[in-house]
């Protein structure tokens, strides 16, 4: 039988994420700070609570997908927040805070007796809808098999470490590198269409051969050519995934030349477009020096 889970910050990611456990036949435990949020799923059977504490005193295993370090931080170790939950034995965070914010919190929580997981995510809303995100668990070892059940429900676990903060550098250096396709990505269609090129045919043929990559093959035909620009993921959230890598490879002593450039393109896109803007609108600055638009013909 399916034990209770707690599920704090059931936003865009969290709610689909959410969702599946509910009709994967877990008891849930929900809190978040917008009721619009916490309705859908209060309808298909989740209870609803007034405080990150209460959630801790609902269930033994939390999980929290919440925006920024800061918020979780709050949220687990804050007044009311779940370590001060009556029940909580495991956190599970599938946030992306950076490997220091995770191992501060860790040691937050081991002074109150509860075990921290962090697990952050890949694959974005869709991945979150369907159950195929990959999820980069690190935790101690006799943890793992009571969480893996729950964890398979949203995806496919990778256990990448031990130690609190392992899964948070996985998951930034997978950030880096979908923010840097993104970015190229961005300059060299950009540069193609400017030539006289045409959009589709420049991506055709990237995907056929050695330049093919996560933007080329996803963002660019799904989200830019018909000019949606609705991936899912704010821009201002990706800034800080990269400002973190970028902090962590810094302690780590490990040259950023590259990644550096990237998250300078990402700061203009924000500044221009704002906090919310979608990551693929990161084509927009670049367009707007060129002079031109990328295009399909339906877009």
């Amino acid at each position: 039988m399916a034990e209770d889970v707690g599920f704090v910050g059931v936003g865009r990611m969290g709610g689909r994420m959410a969702r599946r456990l509910i009709e994967a036949g877990y008891k849930l435990t929900i809190y978040d700070t917008s009721d619009a949020a916490v309705r859908p799923l209060t309808e298909m059977g989740a209870l609803a609570v007034d405080s990150p504490a209460a959630v801790g005193s609902a269930c033994e295993i939390v999980l929290t997908s919440l925006p920024t370090p800061q918020v979780v931080q709050a949220a687990a170790l804050g007044p009311n927040g779940i370590s001060d939950g009556k029940r909580v034995k495991i956190l599970v965070d599938m946030s992306t805070t950076g490997a220091t914010y995770a191992r501060r919190i860790a040691e937050g929580l081991k002074a109150k007796g509860i075990v921290a997981v962090d697990a952050p995510v890949s694959g974005g809303l869709a991945g979150a809808e369907k159950g195929t995100l990959a999820v980069m668990v690190s935790g101690p070892e006799e943890i793992v098999p009571r969480l893996r059940p729950v964890l398979e429900v949203l995806g496919k676990v990778f256990v990448v470490g031990k130690e609190p903060g392992l899964g948070q550098t996985m998951k930034l250096l997978n950030n880096l590198l979908s923010a840097t396709a993104l970015a190229i990505s961005s300059e060299a269609v950009v540069m193609g269409v400017k030539a006289g090129l045409d959009a589709q045919q420049i991506l055709d043929v990237i995907n056929a051969g050695t330049g093919r990559n996560s933007a080329t093959a996803d963002k660019f035909p799904g989200f830019v050519l018909p000019r949606t620009f609705n991936a899912g993921f704010a821009i201002g959230l990706f800034n800080k995934d990269i400002r973190l890598c970028l902090e962590e490879a810094d302690a780590l002593g490990v040259p950023m030349i590259v990644g550096t450039a990237v998250r300078q393109l990402m700061a203009i896109t924000q500044a221009y477009e704002g906090y919310d803007a979608d990551i693929t609108e990161i084509v927009k600055p670049v367009e707007r020096w060129a002079g031109v638009e990328v295009r399909g013909k339906m877009g």
